[in-house]
């Protein structure tokens, strides 16, 4: 018979209980002790934002275990509300303060350490206000419950959008409470990359949670009714309670002069047996430091899958197994509202950090089959080694997001290559995959970067683009294109690119992309294989968009009495105004805020499972053949359907009725047909200015650019369509090698100016003496050039566009033009003028 062993355990919960039953299990002579300083030893603490939210209705469900439980079935003599305050590894003691003993001292043979994590509570002034909330145990979230079942409390600020944050901002919202997200970055859940947390943070602003990012707290203050939360720039926002999720830190203060190492944050050190720098003392949970089984580099992650694992090992080891922690992987998921997130390895940021070489690949393929009902897009981002070793992996959706990084995640685990999510045979049935699974797709498309068979770039490598240098080319549908695009780009549908191709300046590199990157890789390929250097965008249009994303800004700052302003104040105010005003800037016309009125439905159209372009294309078909004041309700599975809807309706003058989220991720919008809009005072045109330049005169050019100019800072959206003559102004002052030309374009090139610098004068041309004249009076009074005009309108964000039709008839080719000139046809330019309030025809 072995050695009784006597084992003292310092905190239950994931850690400390599993080590407890496990160790129980392996050795039924052992003597285990568990202290927990709380009243209970094990309960669901990720769990807890959801009883707020009421999904687990019953407080008992959070209860894993009870002490009598454990007692009863494992022997284990359970001591709770029972702190340990230190510990005497000389004499193998820990000494104990004890609701019902008071301070004493317990020996031991083996003491395993499951402190935990405690939230992180700012030395801010007012930290000690009661209306301040943390979120870690079972008695906190009865208080928090209890709050907000009062019936005065009506809305809650949540600092800090980590998993915590994040997941009592969206219950404390299906509570009905009015919440307030507040975040010192500029992302929520920094483990994901900025783009796929943005993808979460709008579902968050969608359901009606307030966000408020690269905003730091300095300090709370008691009000007459409710809390305020001061922030920089001497605002206070105002709220019935306050929830700070900023963090959490390991609770190891206990171990001082105990010998066992603590690293910088305070994490207890230990080796692959879960040992700390102490013999026979062992550690788990959010308290230790682990090794990041990518990089082998130390960190510390509090997750509750790694610390049943580690309670598992410890107990392995204590009973004589030569069990081993290799390390974690961060793996994680989150729900938001409809959408699920999670992740496995490696993040951008962090492989920055270490600077490593590393590639990335976005995919958006469907959660199933798109020919079965209830499909959704999956937005699945991938990083490997140039080599093509598998370092991380991230997704988010509506459906199968779990399965896909789970799968990811066992690659990872394995060492696993890109090349073998390639090969690997998944479950597959209509309902649940396809053919391909999303994991196949995305190792497909990293294998041809790896392979050179395609040059991808990102959203964010867009700024980088060398304009002088390069072309980028939109080869999604006209429709498209016209719904939304990245600015400066040329649009040639993929469908037409084979018969197109004397467009492009074969002199410079394409940089192509299309809604996802699957019409991009097309394109690319073609233009590879016909000797253009090209670039697809990874992710597509679709992840630069989203990346696009910010929060609603603040409307502003509120007067006392002013009952719109809610939450917002100047830092010497003390009115108590409890929700915060935001413009969400979300719906396009004030119709979309009558959901509460009855809308009669002439039609319906389900577009589940298709993709973009899919669902619009169908949209407008539809309402081609309605009649004016007729309606139709719509129903999308695809994510970007929710922003794109709205973008067609304003572009081609439909009304939004309806536009709301159902559960599963499916959008359902209701739409009016009307083709004559009229705008009332109640609905203002936007801030925007169009003007077709027709004349190519000196004076007409140097006016058009000057409102250009003045229109584009006083932060008006502004458009310049050039036609026949005004083509003109925009064609380049230099060319490597123009264009050869025949029959009426040679004619026209001859007799036209070449560039801006050859323009004449509408009035007083004098044989060419007169512009000379004015450009010297312009130059003497410091006015700017027509040439500095132009640029500084370029700079300013206005839109070159050239009018295709002309360009034709006067056989002026597109590489004749400046670089920033869209080719654009009337179609666009009146789409944009119907957005604005200012045309001007020069």
């Amino acid at each position: 018979m072995s050695e009784r062993k006597k084992v003292l355990i310092v905190g239950g919960v994931a850690g400390g209980a599993s080590a407890a039953a496990r160790l129980r299990r392996l050795d039924e002579q052992a003597e285990i002790i568990m202290f927990e300083k709380g009243p209970y030893i094990s309960f669901a603490n990720c769990g807890l934002p959801y009883y707020i939210g009421g999904t687990i209705e019953e407080r008992a469900r959070l209860l894993v275990q009870t002490p009598k439980g454990m007692q009863d079935r494992f022997n284990i003599d359970v001591r709770t509300e029972s702190e340990v305050i230190a510990v005497d590894s000389s004499k193998r003691t820990v000494q104990v303060r004890s609701v019902e003993r008071g301070v004493y001292e317990e020996s031991y043979d083996k003491l395993i350490l499951s402190p935990g994590a405690r939230p992180i509570v700012p030395n801010l002034p007012g930290k000690d206000n009661p209306l301040i909330y943390t979120v870690r145990n079972i008695p906190d979230i009865d208080r928090i419950k209890e709050q907000v079942s009062s019936r005065n409390n009506q809305s809650a600020i949540v600092i800090g959008g980590g998993f915590i944050g994040v997941e009592m901002a969206e219950n404390l919202k299906e509570a009905g409470l009015d919440v307030t997200l507040v975040e010192g970055n500029d992302q929520l859940l920094t483990p994901f990359d900025a783009e796929l947390a943005a993808s979460l943070a709008q579902e968050m602003e969608q359901h009606g949670v307030h966000l408020l990012f690269s905003q730091r707290v300095q300090g709370f203050r008691a009000l007459d009714q409710g809390i305020g939360v001061e922030l920089s720039e001497g605002l206070v926002l105002s709220a019935d309670m306050v929830i700070l999720a900023i963090g959490v830190t390991p609770d190891t203060s206990f171990l001082q002069n105990s010998g066992v190492a603590l690293g910088a944050r305070g994490h207890i050190v230990v080796n692959d047996k879960m040992e700390s720098s102490v013999p026979h003392i062992y550690a788990v949970g959010d308290a230790i430091e682990v090794k990041d089984y990518i990089h082998g580099t130390q960190t510390a992650i509090p997750l509750a899958g790694p610390a049943n694992k580690q309670g598992r090992i410890v107990a392995d080891q204590i009973a004589g197994l030569p069990t081993t922690y290799k390390g974690t992987q961060g793996t994680s998921i989150i729900k938001v509202f409809g959408l699920t997130g999670a992740t496995t390895g490696t993040n951008e940021k962090t492989l920055k950090r270490l600077n490593k070489d590393y590639r990335t690949v976005t995919v958006h393929p469907a959660s199933h089959a798109s020919y079965y009902p209830g499909s959704s897009a999956v937005a699945l981002k991938l990083l490997f080694t140039p080599e093509g070793k598998i370092l991380g992996a991230q997704a988010v959706g509506y459906e199968g997001v779990d399965k896909r990084i789970d799968d990811i995640a066992v690659a990872i685990h394995y060492g696993g290559n890109v090349r073998d999510l390639t090969e690997l045979e998944l479950s597959y049935a209509p309902p649940y995959s396809s053919a391909k699974d999303p994991v196949n797709m995305i190792g497909y498309a990293a294998e041809n970067i790896i392979d050179g068979r395609v040059n991808s770039f990102t959203y964010d490598q867009l700024a980088e683009r060398d304009v002088a240098q390069s072309v980028l080319l939109d080869v999604r549908s006209d429709l498209e294109h016209r719904n939304g695009n990245i600015p400066g780009s040329l649009s040639i549908p993929v469908d037409e690119l084979r018969h197109r191709l004397a467009e492009l300046d074969a002199s410079k590199e394409i940089w192509v992309y299309c809604q996802v990157g699957l019409r991009g890789y097309t394109a690319a390929q073609i233009l590879r294989q016909h000797g253009y250097r090209v670039k697809n965008l990874s992710g597509g249009y679709k992840t630069y968009r989203q990346a696009q994303f910010q929060p609603a800004s603040l409307s502003g700052v509120n007067n006392k009495g002013n009952s719109n302003s809610g939450g917002l104040s100047n830092a010497e105010s003390q009115e108590d105004h409890r929700s915060i005003s935001v413009d969400v800037n979300n719906t396009p016309n004030e119709k979309l805020a009558e959901t509460s009125k009855e809308i009669q439905i002439d039609n319906e159209l389900n577009v589940c499972g298709l993709s973009c372009p899919g669902p619009l294309i169908e949209v407008k078909q539809k309402m081609d053949q309605l009649e004016d004041g007729q309606t139709l309700r719509v129903k999308a599975s695809d994510p970007g359907f929710y922003e794109d809807v709205k973008a067609w309706a304003s572009m081609s003058g439909s009304d939004v009725l309806r536009l709301e989220r159902e559960k599963g991720g499916v959008i359902e919008a209701v739409l009016s047909k009307n083709t004559a809009p009229a705008r009332s005072e109640s609905q203002p045109f936007d801030k925007a200015s169009t003007m077709v330049v027709f004349s190519g005169d000196l004076d007409k050019a140097i006016a058009s650019f000057i409102i250009a100019n003045g229109a584009a800072a006083s932060g008006r959206k502004v458009t310049m369509f050039f036609t026949f003559w005004g083509l003109n102004i925009i064609r380049k002052q230099e060319m490597q090698q123009s264009p050869v030309k025949t029959g009426m374009a040679r004619m026209f090139d001859m007799m036209l100016p070449k560039n801006s610098l050859k323009l004449g004068l509408s009035k007083m041309n004098m044989f060419g003496a007169g512009p000379k004249m004015i450009r010297g009076l312009m130059k003497k009074n410091n006015v700017a050039s027509l040439e500095q005009l132009m640029q500084s309108a370029i700079a300013q964000g206005v839109e070159i566009v050239a009018c295709q039709m002309s360009m034709d008839l006067m056989g002026i080719q597109h590489e004749e033009l400046i670089n920033e000139a869209v080719i654009g046809g009337v179609g666009y330019y009146l789409g944009q003028a119907d957005q604005a309030n200012h045309n001007l025809f020069i």
